[in-house]
């Protein structure tokens, strides 16, 4: 029995119980220190780089650390070293990541690390949706199982419900059918009903609702969602068929990841901010020096610290596992609260009130884009050519981008898409839409790829075809060529 990790664990439940306090300054070079003193592989990774912990003595010194990542730090060195006193005891879950990069990777972690990350959830559900004085039915459409997604949520918003929040969950995971069975029976007594999972699949839900007759307005709907990019004109339209009353304040995105749980939220602020990007693509290349809209979050630096190496995201956060200066490498950028709310100003925006936390900004991996005539090709713009009137109602939203080479190997640019079931789809159509969103959207796609070549092939597949929509996995927009 460990006495120890009672203590800890009670700790760890006065804080989230007890109203937020400012944090002081020094929260990252106190993490770092504890790390330093008792993480073995911290240690060691610092002593190969010739690091003395004692000589970091400040911010700046801080910002001189080596980044860690998967390859070089937590593939280097066996588990148990990577966790505090080399060793799994105190951490009580184990999740592993999607495998997006093509390799899966083991994040141990405890119940503190869940009370930590529930501030996050509670910024939305509460501080977003009122979930403190509404009776709430949370439903977790996320994946159930080593996936960090669905349990780690269901946690967390049942911390919630401890500290008192209205709050029931609910977990049929990522099978729609028991969603839409269990919804008609819960939902009636429930003043409003969040759908927790990753868009595509949440859209999907919904639309399946809708053909079954499933009043989604009666529920009162808000949205979590995590995982990936979509554009404001996915968010209206999903907003339109789930009757969500406003999608500025009823759909929060969350930026997650197995590495660290939530690192920041979407809120009202920052979705004001983002449409206002969306509707003006000179002035988002002009914040976010590229031509994809991004995600844009707010984040707590006491909780997550962000920075930017070339372009990519850095964070420094405890856990099971700590990480000083993680390397997650997803392309991205941090932007200080008053900068970009002047910038607004300066551009007659005034966004919605909100938390006067920095935002971090986040395109995704750039792995998961197709190299075509030099241009990048980005899922994002993609989506958008999916989403415009006579092509959204006979689509799902799924799609892989491909690199082909034809007969005489010339390139082509190929897009599978997805049909809704019982939907007549017309490729033609759809590759037309898709070009004019990427020449519109992609200063690259325009300016690289000729003329004749920037028509996308489009060929659609049914819905759940196994070779490139299989059900029950993590659906990938690109293929390599």
């Amino acid at each position: 029995m460990d006495l120890g990790r009672q203590t800890r664990v009670r700790q760890a439940f006065d804080t989230f119980f007890a109203p937020p306090e400012p944090a002081a300054g020094s929260h990252v070079l106190e993490l770092f220190r504890r790390t330093a003193e008792t993480v073995p592989a911290y240690r060691d990774f610092l002593r190969t780089h010739g690091i003395a912990p004692e000589d970091v003595a400040t911010i700046d010194d801080f910002r001189k650390l080596p980044l860690v990542d998967k390859a070089g730090y937590h593939r280097k060195y066996p588990l148990p070293e990577l966790c505090r006193g080399g060793s799994f005891d105190g951490n009580d879950m184990i999740a592993v990541s999607s495998g997006s990069s093509g390799h899966p990777t083991i994040w141990p972690r405890a119940l503190e690390d869940e009370l930590h990350v529930a501030g996050r959830f509670e910024q939305v559900l509460v501080d977003g949706f009122h979930a403190d004085r509404k009776r709430t039915l949370a439903v977790v459409c996320f994946p159930l199982g080593t996936w960090v997604g669905g349990l780690f949520t269901t946690a967390c918003v049942r911390h919630l419900a401890a500290k008192g929040c209205p709050i029931t969950v609910v977990a049929p995971g990522n099978n729609k059918a028991e969603i839409l069975r269990v919804l008609p029976e819960l939902a009636p007594h429930f003043e409003q009903v969040v759908l927790l999972g990753y868009p595509p699949f949440v859209k999907d839900v919904v639309d399946t609702g809708l053909a079954e007759g499933v009043d989604w307005p009666a529920y009162a709907i808000k949205l979590v969602l995590a995982g990936e990019v979509f554009s404001e004109q996915w968010r209206d339209l999903v907003a339109q068929r789930a009757g969500v009353a406003d999608p500025v304040t009823d759909i929060a995105s969350l930026y997650g990841t197995a590495d660290a749980g939530v690192l920041g939220t979407e809120t009202p602020v920052s979705v004001g901010i983002r449409r206002f990007f969306a509707d003006h693509p000179d002035l988002a290349r002009e914040v976010f020096g590229d031509a994809r809209l991004p995600t844009l979050v707010q984040y707590d630096p006491a909780s997550r610290f962000f920075e930017v190496h070339d372009g990519t995201l850095v964070f420094t956060a405890d856990g099971g596992i700590p990480l000083i200066r993680y390397h997650i490498a997803d392309d991205g950028g941090v932007l200080p609260h008053a900068e970009l709310l002047d910038y607004c100003a300066r551009h007659g925006f005034t966004p919605p009130p909100g938390p006067a936390l920095p935002f971090v900004y986040v395109f995704g991996r750039s792995l998961f884009t197709v190299s075509f005539f030099g241009a990048n090709v980005y899922p994002e713009n993609v989506t958008v050519g999916l989403e415009q009137p006579g092509i959204s109602d006979t689509v799902t939203g799924k799609f892989v981008i491909e690199s082909v080479e034809d007969a005489d190997r010339d390139r082509r640019l190929r897009i599978t898409v997805e049909t809704a079931p019982g939907a007549s789809s017309d490729a033609g159509r759809i590759a037309e839409s898709v070009r004019a969103q990427l020449v519109r959207l992609n200063s690259e796609f325009a300016h690289y790829v000729p003329a004749e070549r920037q028509l996308p092939d489009v060929v659609l597949r049914p819905a759940g075809d196994p070779e490139y929509f299989p059900a029950g996995v993590k659906h990938r927009y690109t293929r390599p060529s």
